[in-house]
């Protein structure tokens, strides 16, 4: 059997090579490579697909999450709400901006809680920051309760969900902001970092926008201090092409996931069920059992590579000693870090490979 490779960004571009090619020495031969004009056009596509006012292009998700709590008006002294299961980036940002993490636990989904949400506000409460795991959305009709109810923002970290919905909105126009990775490995995806923010509101979308830039209002004047956090013409132009093709890349992924759903039998691994509300573009499918590492192993010898997203929650990481956080604070998510196993889902599988690696995932419990 060939190698069945969790990510195949390999086989993207020879598919797309001999369109991308002249899009790349067309940018090359402009000598424009920071042009807002070229990143405007990217930003108003994406602006049309999800149907929402401001799109501001970024050169990276992480950055999109920092800008967006700036512009919030979150600092030091400030409380965030956010779980502890996501990438590092999401807690990074809190960081970044002066804040406190504050984690609550998880669903057997991965996705946060709600009620735990509400039993974690204080008066220094600023914000609430959901983490769309997997592609799967979190219950953002309850959470947006919890926001109304208290009057805290909410900014969501739609990294790995462009495309998703619950109750047929999309991921990243719940909230007041929501926060886009456009890493290589994502389902819509650059040839280097980047990413974006979105949202409704005026007021946000100028202060980022202007953030970006290093606070500049013209070429001569910086009228507060920023970054540089400006996405290069190159991606967005890469970006653009690919946005196009977006729809075809979820569609292939949701249609592999229906097909694990089908095969893998689930009285030895544990697969999150689908809500009626859901539409998930599965980033990762991601499955749990206890016999995680030697299942992952198992596989490897048969030529299956798998991830796991992610093995030490954040409250564990080094980096968040400081936050006073323990082992048992969350059981749930440190449960699940034990567990969770994502098994391959990219759009280049034929029907025959995903049967093969739940084939063998079935047969590495009914072996022993």
């Amino acid at each position: 059997m060939h190698l069945i490779k969790f990510v195949d960004l390999g086989a993207q571009w020879q598919e797309q090579r001999d369109q991308l090619l002249p899009i790349i020495e067309g940018v090359l031969e402009s000598g424009a490579y920071v042009d807002e004009q070229k990143v405007c056009e990217f930003e108003d596509s994406v602006s049309r697909f999800l149907n929402v006012k401001h799109v501001i292009g970024l050169n990276s998700g992480t950055d999109a999450l920092v800008l967006g709590l700036k512009a919030l008006g979150v600092a030091s002294g400030d409380e965030v709400i956010t779980p502890p299961n996501s990438f590092i980036a999401s807690t990074e940002a809190i960081e970044q901006v002066g804040a406190r993490p504050v984690f609550v636990d998880v669903l057997p989904d991965q996705n946060i809680d709600p009620l735990l949400i509400e039993k974690a506000i204080t008066k220094n409460t600023k914000a609430i920051m959901p983490v769309h795991l997997t592609g799967r959305m979190a219950d953002m009709i309850s959470i947006m309760g919890i926001s109304k109810a208290y009057d805290i923002p909410v900014i969501e970290d739609a990294a790995q969900a462009i495309g998703s919905k619950y109750a047929d909105k999309f991921s990243g126009l719940w909230g007041k902001i929501g926060c886009f990775s456009a890493h290589p490995l994502k389902n819509l995806n650059a040839m280097g970092d980047s990413g974006f923010l979105v949202t409704d509101d005026d007021r946000i979308a100028s202060e980022v926008r202007c953030l970006r830039n290093h606070g500049l209002v013209n070429r001569e004047t910086s009228e507060r201090f920023g970054l540089v956090s400006r996405m290069d013409v190159l991606q967005a132009s890469i970006l653009e092409f690919r946005l196009g093709r977006l729809q075809d890349v979820i569609r292939k992924r949701r249609e592999n996931a229906d097909l694990y759903y089908a095969t893998l039998s689930r009285k030895d691994v544990y697969v999150p069920p689908g809500r009626d509300l859901e539409f998930n573009t599965w980033h990762t499918f991601v499955i749990q059992t206890s016999r995680r590492d030697n299942l992952k192993d198992y596989l490897l010898e048969h030529n299956i590579e798998t991830s796991i997203h992610y093995p030490i929650p954040i409250h564990l990481q080094p980096a968040a000693r400081k936050l006073g956080y323990d082992q048992g604070d969350f059981p749930k998510v440190e449960e699940q870090a034990k567990n969770i196993l994502s098994l391959p889902v990219h759009q280049y599988l034929a029907s025959n490979d995903i049967e093969y690696v739940a084939t063998m995932v079935n047969k590495f419990f009914n072996r022993t």
